[in-house]
């Protein structure tokens, strides 16, 4: 029975895989090359914001399962190895780097005294399996055989615990028989739970993980499509939407209009799956992922043209809150942020910006760090001419529109994610203003009747 396992790479994939495979019951070793990420994690420390994980962190490197390490050597004698190492964008902003990937090979693989089965959970481009395979068997010693398999992640971050304990799906892209009875014995839980396995080839393993990606980011930019219509018709996507997911053959999930996607995934992988297209000549699919990646920056900058719509045509000096940082809610990751592209774009034009996120203020800060930033929501409310809701935390969605409304200069709301309750924002005296909807006015409460008295009547 398989009973340790190697993590290479330990960023939000590796230190979420690692924790959750030392959880299932085995001994894990996770390697990095960042000496300060290893001191952490060994402390039970993670550098980033995810719930659930710092428990399980510290409640298997307390209890020995678990280790950190920057040698790789170390992990040489693991029974699988998983790759967990970042792919980020590449310079020209399209295709994925995989740098790091093939220098994780390259390195275990000399390292290795017996046969080994190296497993791919990193979003790569398709063909990368092989490229690896190639490595793999120029690099390993004599008599020692390393197979390579492919294992795509589907974690949404700030549920990565359950999504990689309880996932909706296993996809186990293998080369042998031994490789499938292998990753089967690592997710028996999840499989004994009926987590459905899908197991295939490995460039079809590669193309699920891209082809999910950017299938829910075509989702997203197809209801976005249609707020922009809504927005020039008079219609409200809201409606729309609600009555398209009733569907279903089409669903709710991912089916909301508003600001559009962000974050270190979906952007990147659609680049990414563009730029492979046109290497291998599928023009069509680079035309229609284009489109997609173009509808999703439309909606950044048609904020911008509201805010500076709602206050009569210039920005200039004009104070503006704006609530949430972070690409999503229960995430510190700001990745290609809408809402942090947002307030930059609304600096540029001479607002006066405060950005206000529960958590990620520290690494808004260090993308943006001429924005000014406020200590709370109240505090970025003070005097401010324009509200933009633009990441929906459920602090955000919970204030109170009358409290709220004490603090600003003006009481106008942009929602960028459609997500406020907008009838009681109204009747709190706010304008209110979602995208692909009506711009809508406070509600005024008229005073009710008074009942005439009998005196009167009878006179």
């Amino acid at each position: 029975m398989t009973t340790t396992i190697s993590v290479i790479g330990t960023g939000y994939l590796g230190a979420t895989h690692a924790a959750c495979m030392a959880e299932l019951g085995f001994a894990v070793i996770g390697v990095d090359t960042d000496p300060a990420k290893i001191a952490d994690l060994s402390a039970g420390r993670l550098p980033f914001y995810e719930p659930g994980l710092p428990e399980l962190l510290r409640a298997h490197t307390d209890g020995g399962a678990l280790r950190f390490t920057t040698s790789i050597a170390e992990a040489a004698d693991a029974d699988v190895h998983f790759l967990c190492v970042g792919t980020p964008q590449r310079a020209d902003g399209l295709g994925a780097d995989t740098t790091h990937v093939r220098a994780a090979v390259a390195g275990l693989v000399p390292h290795l005294r017996r046969d080994a089965l190296i497993v791919g959970k990193s979003t790569v481009p398709v063909g990368t399996a092989h490229e690896l395979q190639a490595v793999a068997d120029a690099l390993a010693p004599e008599g020692v055989r390393v197979e390579i398999a492919w294992n795509p992640e589907f974690l949404r971050e700030g549920r990565s615990v359950e999504d990689t304990l309880r996932p909706d799906r296993l996809v186990l892209g293998v080369t042998s028989e031994a490789a499938e009875q292998t990753l089967r014995t690592v997710y028996k839980r999840a499989i004994g739970a009926g987590t459905p396995v899908v197991v295939t080839d490995l460039v079809s393993a590669e193309l699920v993980k891209v082809s999910a990606n950017a299938f829910l980011a075509t989702k997203i930019s197809f209801i976005n499509a249609v707020a922009e219509l809504c927005e020039a018709t008079g219609g409200d996507v809201t409606d729309v939407s609600r009555a398209l997911g009733h569907d279903a053959r089409i669903g709710h999930a991912f089916l909301k209009a508003g600001l559009g996607f962000g974050g270190g995934c979906l952007p990147k992988d659609i680049r990414a799956m563009m730029a492979r297209a046109g290497e291998l000549g599928v023009d069509q699919a680079l035309t229609f992922l284009r489109e997609v990646d173009d509808i999703n920056m439309r909606r950044r900058h048609r904020v911008v043209e509201m805010a500076t719509d709602e206050l009569g045509g210039s920005l200039l000096g004009r104070r503006v809150a704006v609530l949430g940082a972070a690409f999503k809610p229960l995430t510190d990751d700001v990745r290609d942020s809408p809402a942090l592209n947002v307030a930059a774009q609304l600096q540029l034009r001479g607002a006066q910006v405060r950005v206000y996120d529960p958590q990620a203020m520290d690494n808004a800060r260090a993308v943006f760090p001429t924005l000014a930033y406020a200590d709370s929501a109240a505090d970025a409310l003070a005097g401010a001419d324009l509200v933009l809701l633009l990441t929906e935390w459920s602090e955000f969605l919970e204030l109170d529109p009358a409290q709220a409304g004490d603090l600003v200069a003006q009481r106008r709301v942009i929602d960028g994610r459609n997500a406020l309750d907008t009838d009681a924002w109204r009747r709190a005296g706010w304008s209110y203003r979602g995208l692909g909807r009506p711009r809508m006015e406070p509600i005024v409460e008229s005073a009710a009747p008074v009942a005439a008295t009998e005196l009167e009547l009878v006179g």
